[in-house]
C-alpha cells in the first residue's frame, strides 16, 4: 500500500458508497461533528448518499417515500432534521375522557406527521381488514424547506373547518406527554438575522430541558446583569405555572384569534391514499402543503396580546398592587424622605420575618390583609406571564414526565390539555402475541352476523408481566365502539397465565394451537372497578385469538391490525372543535364524536341516528 494512501488519506479515498456504509454505525449527530473536523471530512460528511442513509436508519418512512419526500425539502440533511424531531412522536397517544375512547394515532402524513383520532365506531359489513375506518384530524406537523417545522391544530366551528397556526417544540426522544400549551414570544426576527440560528450540530440534539438550563446559563455569563435577569424572568413565565380557568381562557382566546378557514378541506387529504388515482393525489397533496405552509409564513403563528380586550392588558394585578404596597411600606420604614437609611439591618430582617409570619411590621398582633386567596398564591399571575413576551401563540410541546399507571394504562391529569403516549409491545420470540390488536364480540372474527348487522369494535393492547415467578398475558382495552360506554378506559379486558394451559373445549368446530386460563371482565363491582369471571384464552390457525367466559359462553375475537393501514384506507371525518379535539377534558360516557361525523354505514344503526339527533340538539 502506498504511503498516500494510508490514515486519513485512505478514509477520504473510499467512494461515497461505502462511506454511506460506515455512516451507519453514527448519529445524525455524530455526523455533523465529523463535517467540521476539516475541509476534506465536510464534503463527505454532507454527501447527500450518507443523510439518506441517515433518513433510513430512523426507520420512519421506507426508501420509496423518502425519495418522493425529498422534492419538498433542500436535501436529505434537512430531511432528516425534520425525522429526528417528530419521530417520538409516532405511535399511540391517549386521554382518559371521554370514557367511549380518545385515542390518537400520530403517523406520517405528506413532508409531515399527522395525528389521527381513531372514531369510536361499529364494525362495517367488510369486517376490520376492509371496512372503512373512520377518523378525524387533530393536528398535522409540516416539514418546510430546511427542515424545520410548522404545526397546525385542526378544528371545526359553526360549520366550518378551521386550522389554527402554532409552534413545535422538539423533544428528546423518550418523551411520554404531549401538552398544548400557549407560549409568549418576542417579535420574531428578521430573515437575515442568523444570531438565533442553531449550530449544525446542535440542530440534530435532543437536549433535555435540565441540560438546556445549564448552558443557557454558562453562555449567558458575557451578558449584562439586567439581560440575565429578563431572562430568568422569562424562563419563570411557564404556562402550567397558571391557574386552570387561565389556562382555558387563553387557548380559547389564541384559537379564536388565529384560525384560519381550512382551504379545500374535503378535497384534500392528509395523507397518500391506498386508492384512487396515485398521480392526481400527490398533486393535490403538493398543492395543499405548499398553501398551507404559505398560511403559517404569512398570518404568524402569534397574535398581539395587549389588542385582545378579553385579556388583561392595560391593569395591573391586585396581587401585583398587594407587593408595591408591601414594598412601598418598607421602603417608608427604611428610608427617609432623603432616601437616608434609619434602621439597621437586623431591624429589617426582623420586619421581614414579621411579615412572612402574617404579622405587621410596626409590631402589633394583627394578621396582614393580603387582596390574594390562599389558592392564588399557588399560580402564576396572567398579566405576569403574558407580560414576558411581546405575542402569543400555541405550541405543541412534548415533555417526559413521571407518572404512574395501572395495568397498562396511564394515571392522567384532569386539567392538562394533553395526549399520554402508550407503549406498544413489539413481538418477539416469547412474547409473540404482543401488539395492538382489534377485536369484536361473537364468532366468526370481524364479520357481522344477521342477527346483528352492527358490531363494535374495540381495540386492545396486549401486554406481558411477570410475577412471583408466573407470566401473565394482559389485554388493556384502548377503544370501545360501543353507543354507550361499558367497559372503563384502560380495562383489562381479560388476563391469562401464560404458563398454565386450560382445559377447556371451544364452542365452536375450530381446532387451535394453544389455550391458556384466565380471567374476563364481568360486570360485579360497578362501572369503575368491574370484576371478573373465568374462561380461556384460544389461540386460534391464521392469526386469531379468541377469549371465552365460561359461564355465558361470550367470545371476543382479536385479530392484529395495522393502524397505518386502515387509516389511509379510511374515511374522514370532520373534527371536534379545536380545545376538545385535542384534549377532551369532559367526563361523558357517550359516544361525543358521533354529532359530528359524516360517517355512513358504519354509524347508521336507530341507536346512532338517536343520540346524533340528542347532540346536535346541545
Amino acid at each position: 500500500m502506498s504511503p498516500e494512501l494510508c490514515g486519513l488519506n485512505l478514509f477520504l479515498a473510499l467512494p461515497d458508497d461505502v462511506f454511506a456504509i460506515i455512516s451507519r454505525s453514527l448519529s445524525p449527530r455524530d455526523v455533523c461533528n465529523l463535517s467540521i473536523c476539516c475541509r476534506s471530512l465536510k464534503v463527505f460528511a454532507s454527501s447527500e448518499k450518507v443523510w439518506l442513509t441517515q433518513c433510513e436508519i430512523l426507520d420512519i418512512l421506507p426508501q420509496l417515500e423518502l425519495i418522493n419526500w425529498r422534492r419538498g425539502v433542500s436535501s436529505y440533511k434537512a430531511l432528516c432534521r425534520f425525522l429526528v424531531s417528530v419521530k417520538p412522536l409516532i405511535g399511540i397517544w391517549v386521554h382518559q375522557n371521554p370514557e367511549l375512547g380518545n385515542v390518537v394515532y400520530v403517523m406520517p402524513g405528506f413532508v409531515s406527521v399527522v395525528g389521527c383520532r381513531i372514531i369510536p365506531q361499529e364494525l362495517g359489513p367488510l369486517g376490520i381488514e376492509d371496512g372503512p375506518i373512520l377518523w378525524a384530524p387533530v393536528f398535522e406537523i409540516i416539514s418546510d424547506v430546511d427542515g424545520s417545522t410548522s404545526f397546525f391544530l385542526h378544528g371545526r366551528e359553526k360549520g366550518n373547518d378551521f386550522i389554527y397556526p402554532g409552534s413545535f417544540k422538539p423533544s428528546d426522544r423518550n418523551c411520554n406527554v404531549m401538552l398544548l400549551e400557549i407560549e409568549p414570544r418576542e417579535q420574531q426576527p428578521k430573515k437575515n438575522d442568523t444570531g438565533k440560528r442553531l449550530l449544525h450540530s446542535q440542530s440534530f440534539a435532543c437536549i433535555p430541558e435540565k441540560d438546556q438550563s445549564i448552558k443557557v446559563a454558562r453562555s449567558s455569563s458575557s451578558l449584562s446583569m439586567s439581560r440575565r435577569v429578563v431572562r430568568h424572568t422569562e424562563s419563570k413565565a411557564s404556562f402550567s405555572k397558571l391557574a386552570f380557568s387561565d389556562r382555558r381562557k387563553l387557548i380559547e382566546v389564541v384559537t379564536r384569534n388565529a384560525r384560519q378557514v381550512l382551504p379545500d378541506s374535503t378535497s384534500a387529504p392528509l395523507f397518500p391514499l391506498y386508492r384512487g388515482d396515485e398521480a392526481r393525489d400527490m398533486g393535490v397533496l403538493w398543492r395543499r402543503r405548499s398553501l398551507l405552509l404559505e398560511i403559517h409564513k404569512l398570518g404568524g403563528d402569534g397574535i398581539d396580546w395587549r389588542r385582545v380586550p378579553e385579556l388583561p392588558s392595560n391593569h395591573v394585578s391586585s396581587q401585583s398592587n398587594s407587593v408595591k404596597k408591601s414594598m412601598d411600606h418598607h421602603s417608608s420604614e427604611v428610608c427617609g424622605s432623603n432616601g437616608v437609611v434609619k434602621k439597621t439591618l437586623g431591624g429589617y430582617i426582623r420586619a421581614s420575618l414579621k411579615q412572612i409570619l402574617g404579622k405587621s411590621p410596626s409590631g402589633g398582633h394583627r394578621r396582614a390583609k393580603t387582596s390574594t386567596s390562599s389558592s392564588d398564591s399557588k399560580h402564576m399571575n396572567l398579566h405576569d406571564f403574558l407580560s414576558s413576551g411581546d405575542t402569543i401563540g400555541l405550541a405543541l410541546r412534548p415533555v417526559t414526565l413521571r407518572f404512574s399507571s395501572y395495568r397498562a394504562w396511564p394515571n392522567m391529569h384532569d386539567s392538562r390539555f394533553a395526549l399520554y403516549k402508550l407503549p406498544l409491545w413489539i413481538p418477539r420470540a416469547d412474547q409473540e402475541y404482543a401488539g395492538l390488536w382489534g377485536g369484536t364480540f361473537g364468532w366468526p372474527p370481524g364479520k357481522p352476523s344477521e342477527d346483528k348487522p352492527g358490531k363494535a369494535l374495540f381495540f386492545l393492547l396486549i401486554s406481558y408481566d411477570e410475577s412471583e415467578g408466573h407470566r401473565s398475558l394482559m389485554a388493556t382495552k384502548i377503544l370501545e365502539g360501543t353507543h354507550y360506554v361499558l367497559h372503563p378506559n384502560g380495562s383489562a379486558m381479560f388476563i391469562v397465565n401464560i404458563d398454565e394451559p386450560s382445559n377447556d373445549l371451544f364452542p365452536w368446530d375450530v381446532s387451535f394451537d394453544h389455550a391458556f386460563a384466565g380471567e374476563g371482565i364481568a360486570h360485579g363491582y360497578g362501572f369503575r372497578y368491574p370484576g371478573s369471571k373465568p374462561g380461556s384464552l384460544f389461540v386460534i390457525r391464521d392469526g386469531v385469538l379468541a377469549f371465552v367466559w365460561k359461564e355465558s359462553r361470550a367470545v371476543l375475537t382479536m385479530q392484529r391490525v395495522n393502524l397505518e393501514e386502515l387509516l389511509r384506507k379510511g374515511e374522514q371525518v370532520p373534527a371536534l372543535p379545536p380545545i376538545a379535539n385535542f384534549a377532551y377534558l369532559t367526563k361523558s360516557y357517550s359516544n361525543v364524536f358521533v354529532g359530528f361525523s359524516n360517517a355512513g354505514t358504519c354509524m347508521s344503526s336507530p341507536r346512532f341516528d338517536f343520540l346524533s339527533h340528542i347532540l346536535m340538539l346541545k
